[in-house]
């Protein structure tokens, strides 16, 4: 089944680990076959993990773009969502983090990427920050 991606003008995306730049008009991409694929808006850079769920997502990421060093980041991984686990007792977020564990062990990073995303709230509203980057 084929992915229909459609991009804004000058919006940049990695497959396979090269960045790529949308040209001046909107452009739509039909992907064949199976490829790691973010948008601009998934990409979060090292500077930008500056909160537990954002390096938890920031793992993850690196899991799906970087298959050479996925085993480091796996590791990193299990760190981060251990520490946030131990610091959490709101049932739904555990529920998620459990989610996010399951997904990553059955190599689904994507969705493990999104599911992670969808913490980004609880974390805001518990630690009272404007987000920046994601």
């Amino acid at each position: 089944m084929a992915l229909k991606v459609t991009l804004k003008p000058g919006e940049k995306f990695v497959i396979n680990g090269a960045v790529m730049v949308n040209g001046e008009r909107r452009a739509s991409l039909m992907i064949q076959n199976k490829v790691t694929i973010l948008r601009e808006r998934d990409i979060l850079l090292p500077d930008q993990a500056t909160t537990p769920v954002k390096r938890i997502y920031f793992s993850i990421m690196m899991m799906y773009l970087d298959e050479k060093d996925r085993r480091r980041f796996y590791t990193e991984f299990l760190e981060r969502i251990g520490e946030f686990i131990n610091a959490i007792s709101n049932s739904g977020a555990l529920r998620q983090c459990l989610g996010i564990l399951e997904d990553v062990n059955a190599e689904e990073y994507y969705k493990a990427l999104m599911a992670c995303k969808k913490l980004l709230p609880f974390e805001q509203e518990r630690l009272g920050y404007v987000a920046k980057g994601l």
